[in-house]
């Protein structure tokens, strides 16, 4: 039970009826949820809104409620406050509710189109070899200790972050690194608590719709935002948007680059590894530290991640000899993932799923001139024709053979989806075979390997199903690689 006002607490607001020393007895901002002496936030979605089921809620014995528009008949029983913003506030009265567990953690917030979930997961690795308990909140996962969560969206509303770091400081974590979307920092999610450290991986166009982003100044505005809600900023200087970044910033900054002489962490001497079953990259790293580090993910974008994972550890005063050892113990599921099969050929999982994604993965695995480059993809279902026809063609330019297969179809027909990513394939001269099937389509991939090749499975990564007809049916590719090499053996 907590005080209304004690929960109100640095929020501008004002009562509009009822008693601010009055207790509630859950913080709730989902009506099927609400319990007698809830405190009820109305959140404004893209396809509800919360001031709606205010009828409801007050059947269901909610005692205080959290608009922002005009409301009137409510029972004089309930105390009815209003706000601005009811997801600006719902992060501050979460953070309230959970007795401001970011106040007990190192966090450290990564934002950028790019890069995200690698280097979240470079840092904890690094951070867990070097002694420290640290918690992960992401695309893929939320990682508590031991458990490990699924995630539906890569910043989770605020009052999940906040019970998340609350359960972290239950279980004696001393950090966690998260993902900070732009949608996140648009919806206030993040709001309620200052990161120690934010980053800026890098910017392009991406997520702009009607129901994400206006424009593209508008999602360079609210990546921005993180760094007037941290203490230590880090920033990428090659990357052309980083002024943007900077703008208005309110933390000390570091910067990180490859081919800025002005970057205070630079990386040079790069050089590519091509070992059988292994395909990784080395360099130097100089200026305000002097190590050098190895990593079994490939290409340049993968030197990227690693200094901006070592720029975190050296605010942090991690050493260069468990920053090093860190790094060998990396491994991202479906990001550029390695399945060793054999020796002779290279087989990953990727999630690049679409143009712009998969050109980057390609052109970054032909520069390990491999014997062929197999690239095995489909595109999902009830989704733009536009991204098919592009991705047929990036993988014709850059593939040495495509298998155009099936990913998510949802509610269309797989054979229609590949007919689309052949027209956009047909406009280039690589050679292309079709097995819907995607099972079938990794099967013929590793039957038909020959020594030198570089498969890449691209699309699904981390996913651990495929959506059909509005279904979603268990299929993980490690598992069909698995059933597969079962099969041949018998």
């Amino acid at each position: 039970m907590k005080k209304i006002n004690d929960l109100l607490n640095g929020l501008t607001y004002t009562c509009i009826q009822g008693d601010t020393k009055a207790e509630v007895s859950a913080v709730i901002y989902d009506s099927r949820k609400v319990t007698p002496g809830a405190m009820f936030i109305c959140i404004v979605g893209a396809n509800s809104d919360g001031h709606d089921y205010i009828p409801d809620v007050c059947s269901k014995g909610a005692s205080c409620i959290i608009v922002s528009k005009d409301v009137t008949d409510i029972p004089s029983s309930v105390t009815v406050i209003k706000v601005e913003d009811t997801r600006y506030a719902m992060a501050f009265i979460s953070a309230a509710w959970f007795d401001h567990p970011a106040d007990k953690l190192t966090v450290i917030g990564i934002t950028g189109t790019k890069g995200k979930t690698t280097t979240t997961y470079m840092v904890r690795s690094i951070l867990e070899h070097a002694g420290k308990k640290c918690g992960l909140i992401g695309t893929i996962e939320i990682i508590i200790g031991d458990e490990h969560i699924h995630a539906d969206n890569t910043t989770p509303e605020s009052y999940l972050i906040q019970e998340y770091f609350s359960r972290m400081v239950k279980e004696g974590l001393d950090c966690v690194v998260m993902e900070v979307s732009s949608q996140g920092l648009m919806l206030h999610r993040t709001q309620g608590f200052i990161f120690d450290i934010g980053v800026f991986t890098n910017l392009e166009p991406d997520h702009i719709g009607p129901n994400e982003h206006k424009d593209l100044d508008d999602y360079i505005h609210c990546k921005s935002l993180l760094f007037k809600q941290c203490k230590h900023g880090i920033f990428n200087i090659d990357d052309e948007h980083c002024p943007s970044m900077l703008k208005d910033h309110t933390c000390d900054v570091l910067t990180y680059g490859i081919n800025s002489p002005d970057a205070n962490i630079k990386a040079g001497s790069i050089q590519l590894i091509n070992k059988p079953g292994l395909l990784g990259v080395e360099f130097d790293v100089t200026g305000a530290l002097n190590t050098h580090i190895t990593l079994p993910t490939p290409g340049y974008f993968s030197v990227y991640n690693a200094l901006c994972a070592v720029s975190v550890c050296h605010i942090l005063g991690i050493s260069d000899a468990l920053m090093q050892a860190g790094f060998l113990n990396i491994k991202v599921k479906g990001r550029v993932e390695p399945i060793h099969i054999s020796d002779d050929y290279t087989l990953l999982i990727d999630y690049a799923h679409n143009a712009m994604a998969l050109k980057s993965l390609l052109t970054t695995l032909k520069a390990y001139e491999p014997g062929r480059l197999v690239c095995v993809f489909g595109c999902g279902g009830n989704r733009s024709k536009l991204r098919r026809f592009e991705m047929g063609e990036v993988s014709g330019n850059l593939a040495d053979l495509t298998i155009i297969t099936s990913d998510n179809p949802r509610f269309e027909e797989p054979q229609d989806i590949i007919n689309d990513i052949k027209t956009g394939i047909s406009k280039t001269s690589g050679k292309y075979i079709e097995i819907a099937d995607r099972k079938e389509a990794i099967a013929y991939s590793i039957d038909h390997a020959l020594p030198g090749d570089i498969i890449v499975l691209a699309g699904k990564g981390h996913e651990d199903y495929q959506e059909i007809k509005g279904v979603k049916h268990p299929m993980d590719e490690r598992d069909l690689i698995n059933d597969i090499l079962k099969e041949r053996r018998s």
